[in-house]
């Protein structure tokens, strides 16, 4: 646990840009966060994906799109000791200053399974990179507003840039899983998913139907699209989970997006949940087996609202994931790509 001692020691030693070590107290609640995340070995194929998207083919003007992956999330560098000048008394920083540890990040993922409704030829290719990420995660050692002691920044090539403020809690044993439905916000009454899709009469949630009568590689329901997080949680012995919960509809949070984005389908506020839980097995190194589980939602708007309300459709853009920490030693992209090491693909002995 991170405390006032150790906010101090960062406050008054140098700065350290260093790689990042699991283990280390100065990194607060992200403790256990530096290493390798992946889906190689005991989770293959656990990365589930879903998004709207405006369609001229369809008759409701969208498709819903569905991906299979598995993932790579690499924490590699810490920063350690960045200081926020504030007011106060010099030279005791400790009294208007602020100081905070980064963690660099490098997110991978590459498609092994597609299918969309209304069915169509794009996308197919397998595999297939369809996200690259770089971005920070933030501890706040002091000076925190309304216990939001951390934060992710996030950049993503589409052309969008995420402040996600956010909670840290520490469990004993299995955390509750928080489930949300990953239907969209501002239907209209007669738009349900209760029934099949039935050709002669078509209706304007026929995608979300599809899917939900007919799973997505026969696991994945748009409508309850946490589900397989809780359940691959199962058959685990969790001895403490640490859950962080980041949204950008907090205090200064929110995202930025190009024109493009702006104007077609805009990604307006997003929350992700991280369960960082130790278990009871040990590794080949006798240290505990970590497993990193998340669910994000980012809203999409676009369409005008079926409810009489005003403003847009919210399309929930829903992305989930269960990986292990496969190395403690975090390798960062650009080195894996300068030793011809394919960051998607399994380990081999010696790498």
């Amino acid at each position: 646990m991170f405390n006032t001692k150790q906010a101090n020691d960062l406050q008054l030693n140098p700065r350290v840009v260093t790689r990042a070590v699991a283990g280390d107290a100065l990194l607060g609640p992200f403790i256990n966060l530096p290493g390798v995340w992946s889906n190689e070995g005991d989770f293959p194929g656990r990365g589930w994906n879903m998004i709207a998207l405006p369609f001229s083919g369809s008759p409701s003007g969208f498709r819903l799109l569905m991906n299979q992956f598995n993932e790579t999330l690499t924490v590699t560098v810490a920063d350690k000791g960045v200081p926020n000048r504030g007011f106060g008394s010099r030279p005791d920083p400790a009294t208007g200053d602020q100081t905070i540890v980064a963690l660099d990040y490098e997110q991978l993922i590459e498609q092994i399974a597609v299918d969309d409704f209304p069915q169509t030829t794009l996308t197919r290719t397998l595999p297939k990179t369809i996200h690259h990420e770089p971005g920070l995660f933030l501890n706040m050692a002091n000076k925190v507003t309304n216990d939001l002691i951390i934060a992710r920044l996030g950049t993503i090539p589409h052309g969008d840039s995420v402040l996600a403020l956010g909670r840290v809690q520490h469990v004993e044993g299995k955390p509750d899983i928080t489930h949300f439905s990953g239907l969209p916000i501002g239907l209209g009454r007669e738009d349900d998913v209760l029934s099949d899709v039935d050709p002669a009469n078509p209706t304007y949630m026929d995608a979300y139907k599809h899917f939900h009568f007919h799973l997505f590689k026969g696991l994945f329901d748009p409508v309850d699209p946490v589900a397989l997080i809780a359940g691959a949680l199962k058959d685990l012995q969790v001895v403490r989970s640490t859950v962080f919960d980041f949204d950008t509809t907090l205090e200064t949070g929110g995202i930025l997006n190009i024109p493009f984005i702006s104007n077609t389908a805009n990604a307006t506020q997003m929350r992700s949940i991280f369960w960082l839980h130790e278990l009871s097995d040990k590794d080949e190194n006798g240290d505990p087996v970590m497993i990193l589980q998340y669910a994000q939602i980012v809203m999409l708007e676009f369409f005008k609202r079926r409810d009489e309300q005003p403003g847009l459709i919210k399309w929930p853009h829903v992305s989930i994931n269960t990986m292990r920490r496969t190395s403690r030693n975090p390798v960062t992209v650009a080195e894996m790509l300068s030793r011809g090491i394919d960051p998607m693909q399994p380990a081999q002995a010696g790498q």
